[in-house]
């Protein structure tokens, strides 16, 4: 089983601000980290490998820091890694990001494809079903559980008000979320073994896809403006009892015309 994992360098939204003039992301001394539900698609593919002895391969697109997130994917268990780096993808929204992500898989083998539901830099849970789109693959998002069968998965699927269960052949593109499993951390005997670990690095001319869909020029979305999410202030503490309580708050609640 070949099983490739898609993985983006996120900074750490803890530590994110916003510059009140440009709207845009202060990202100067942001530090960075491995998108949180992508370490959970990398942690199934790992127990996948550990299960049925499959390969496992890291793709990410990013700037040279990437390699980190590599290193660290690598520290975990991961056979090899991929990093797909040119200033010709500067820019790229989902569409374009996905496009080149899916130029890299088109020239590798696999079986399965994961990718984390979202990235918490976007939200947009939109760049895993593209590139399934792109490679003209099955996919299913929202997994919270894999089962394997030969070339045969069996999936439980997440929803709003309980779970799906899909089957699916292979070649397929899942997207996990926390649920999945618990990510593991990284060992003193890893890291030290995979710190000389060989990363390769692809530009834009290792991928055959249209230069004019990627980065800016390929990215049909324009982000208008960035803001962090308002604190709400603090709360009125109402000392009565219950029945009177329960009249004052539905008082509140008429003149704010919630009710």
């Amino acid at each position: 089983m070949k099983i490739v994992v898609c993985l983006k360098q996120v900074p750490d939204t803890t530590a994110v601000r916003i510059d009140p003039k440009t709207g845009t992301l202060i990202r100067d001394g942001v530090p960075s980290i491995i998108n949180p539900e992508d370490k959970h698609a990398l942690e199934e593919a790992l127990v996948l490998k550990e299960t049925y002895g499959a390969t496992v391969t890291i793709v990410s697109m990013g700037p040279p820091q990437a390699k980190d997130a590599l290193r660290e994917a690598l520290s975990m268990g991961a056979d090899e890694a991929i990093l797909i780096t040119d200033r010709a993808f500067a820019g790229s929204d989902t569409l374009a990001t996905s496009k080149a992500l899916a130029g890299v898989l088109k020239k590798l083998e696999y079986d399965i494809i994961f990718a984390g539901r979202q990235a918490i830099d976007g939200d947009t849970a939109q760049v895993g079903p593209e590139i399934a789109e792109h490679l003209d693959i099955p996919q299913v998002t929202y997994v919270q559980e894999v089962k394997v069968n030969g070339d045969l998965l069996t999936i439980n699927r997440a929803l709003e008000d309980g779970y799906e269960l899909v089957e699916v052949k292979t070649p397929v593109l899942l997207t996990a979320i926390k649920e999945l499993n618990n990510p593991r951390y990284m060992n003193i005997a890893s890291i030290f073994d995979t710190k000389d670990a060989e990363i390769k690095v692809w530009s834009v001319n290792d991928i055959d896809v249209d230069k004019a869909e990627l980065g800016l020029p390929g990215s049909p979305t324009k982000v208008k403006k960035s803001m962090t999410k308002e604190t709400k202030g603090a709360g009125e503490l109402v000392e009565k009892p219950a029945k009177e309580a329960a009249s004052y708050v539905l008082e509140k609640l008429k003149e704010k015309h919630y009710i």
